[in-house]
């Protein structure tokens, strides 16, 4: 009888190599967070005005009171030993609390992100629904009305800013034509909101089983999500075509319509998934870029996002929300990337994630 095969000789779980890889990746990001965090305090220290000032009740607070706000907010100490005091903080969790809201930062991150990422998420979708398609239509037909649209399409998407094309879109549906709701927030002022289980509007109301409530919420959503779709609707339909026509004149490909297999299986099986990869890197940068980059619209439709929370702690010189927000940014930026490596040796097996 043959002898059993060694256990050192056997195939490694792929997964387990994924596992490595992101353990690396998340390792050597370390040092880039720590200089983000780094940065942000020491930009936060040199920006004009006094906080304490401002939370004193204005400039006409008497001095006592001005020095002592500022020795709540530890601005009374030196500036290197305010930065080890928060990184310490940092390190255990602490983010420091916010001086408008008077809440942890923490917290105030953790209630605000939802909103931010239910945003992010639908109108990356209906970008990469409308991209994906129109990139494909214009590979093609290169030098067509079709691929000329497109051009123009996407052109116009990145000349007109995120508040314009906000603006319009509330102008036409909801003043002109009363077909959106009040841009005012997640759900109407008069909804009942539903149990707080995950923070995502649409996913808690489905749980529940409220059916006029997802509805509610989903009208809410659609006008700052094709608003933030449409912002980066250029570089996916962009790179979409670029890549396909890259595809498109590989010798694997005419060797398939030699063969006679259909066009819409030569596109979608063999063209496509050989173009994807650089559009699953652009979506990634796209995604990061959209969670920070959404302030004017979540200022257009009121909505209660972290960018938003972000700027409006920056404009009343409140440190600690900024800081925080832009570690949040950074380490979502680590994950998404992350998250991108993944999906390539998904999308491509010829790809090893060591």
């Amino acid at each position: 009888m043959a002898a059993s095969r060694p256990a050192s000789s056997r195939p490694a779980s792929p997964w387990a190599g994924i596992a490595r890889r992101a353990g690396r990746r998340l390792a050597s990001s370390l040092p880039a967070l720590l200089g983000v965090l780094v940065l942000t305090f020491l930009l936060m220290r040199v920006l004009p005005g006094d906080p304490a000032v401002f939370f004193a009740s204005g400039p006409n607070a008497g001095k006592a009171e001005i020095e002592e706000v500022r020795r709540q907010m530890g601005l009374d100490r030196p500036v290197p030993e305010q930065l080890v005091r928060y990184l310490g903080d940092v390190a255990t969790g602490h983010l420091g609390r916010s001086m408008t809201t008077g809440q942890p930062v923490l917290t105030d991150l953790r209630r605000r992100l939802p909103a931010s990422l239910e945003l992010t998420f639908t109108a990356l979708a209906i970008a990469l629904a409308l991209a994906i398609p129109l990139g494909i239509a214009a590979a093609l037909r290169p030098g067509s009305l079709v691929d000329h649209g497109v051009r123009f399409l996407c052109a116009l998407g990145v000349c007109v800013p995120t508040f314009v094309s906000g603006l319009l879109l509330i102008y036409v549906f909801y003043y002109l034509l009363g077909l959106a709701p009040d841009p005012t927030g997640r759900i109407d002022v008069f909804a009942a909101t539903p149990p707080d289980i995950t923070g995502f509007l649409l996913v808690d109301f489905a749980l529940v089983g409220d059916g006029e409530g997802w509805r509610n919420a989903a009208s809410q959503l659609v006008l700052p999500a094709l608003t933030m779709a449409l912002f980066v609707l250029a570089p996916l339909a962009r790179i979409t075509r670029a890549s396909m026509l890259a595809v498109l004149g590989s010798d694997f490909i005419r060797t398939a319509r030699s063969l006679g297999l259909p066009p819409r299986r030569v596109v979608v099986t063999y063209a496509l998934r050989n173009a994807i990869l650089p559009v699953l890197t652009i979506a990634g940068i796209v995604f990061s870029t959209m969670l920070g980059a959404n302030v004017l619209v979540e200022k257009v439709f009121s909505w209660p996002g972290v960018a938003s929370y972000a700027l409006d702690a920056l404009l009343a010189s409140d440190y600690a929300p900024v800081q925080g927000f832009v570690l949040l940014m950074a380490s979502l930026f680590v994950l998404v990337n992350l998250t991108v490596d993944v999906l390539y040796g998904l999308a491509d097996p010829r790809i090893s994630v060591e």
